[in-house]
């Protein structure tokens, strides 16, 4: 940050002229944040298919994933595929637009309360140092942007198939974790504007973002 003098008009004195003096952002740095973990304290993959179907239908669903929840757990199925028997055993089907209006209301309701007070404090501290922040995660963009939005920040996260007006339960293009969070970031933004890079993660799928900063901190907010 620096100090910079401006001219500014006075609607007393039109004729005159007054210098104040404001703080300017010079070659802004900019902040990635993951989310799950990181910014909240709970998965919302979970938290939003509760949210979505109930917790009748949820418990269910639950038991009857638990062979693959395991299987994604012990790493003999990839994580991707875990994820979308997840999906679809929640959201194949589930008209899109209700959807995301639902995801709307979960992030205005429900999301708040799994949201760690230091990382906001953090989000906070970057926006007044004049930083970018962009969160990358490999939530949906559908539940997450909304947040983001509210915030004033922007947000990089997976993208949710959808045919017909319908969730397929499949996901649309790459997971957005470990190396597709480089990727999806070099695609947005050139990091080449910025002097300084910062990145928050709490998994072994931030590592390959948390190298793209000169700022890496994993873990963190923890009270």
């Amino acid at each position: 940050m620096v100090l910079a003098l401006y001219n500014a008009y006075h609607p007393e004195y039109p004729q005159r002229n007054f210098q104040k003096i404001k703080t300017v952002s010079q070659n802004p740095g900019i902040a990635f944040f993951d989310f799950d973990g990181t910014i909240t304290t709970k998965d919302t993959l979970f938290e939003i298919a509760r949210f979505q179907v109930g917790n009748n239908s949820f418990y269910k669903g639950i038991i009857k994933l638990l062979p693959t929840l395991v299987a994604t757990k012990m790493k003999w199925i990839p994580a991707v595929q875990g994820k979308e028997q997840f999906l679809q055993q929640f959201f194949k089907g589930m008209p899109l637009l209700h959807f995301n209006l639902s995801c709307q209301e979960f992030t205005k309701n429900v999301l708040p309360n799994f949201i760690r007070a230091k990382a906001i404090s953090a989000i906070t501290r970057h926006l007044s140092e004049g930083d970018r922040v962009i969160v990358v995660t490999a939530s949906a963009e559908n539940w997450v942007r909304p947040w983001c939005d509210s915030l004033g920040i922007e947000c990089i996260g997976t993208r949710l198939q959808s045919e017909n007006g319908k969730l397929t339960g499949l996901i649309e293009g790459i997971n957005c974790n470990g190396q597709e969070k480089v990727n999806r970031i070099q695609q947005y933004v050139n990091l080449s504007d910025y002097s300084a890079i910062h990145a928050y993660g709490d998994t072994a799928g931030d590592h390959p973002m948390l190298q793209l900063a000169g700022n890496a901190v994993f873990k963190p907010f923890r009270d």
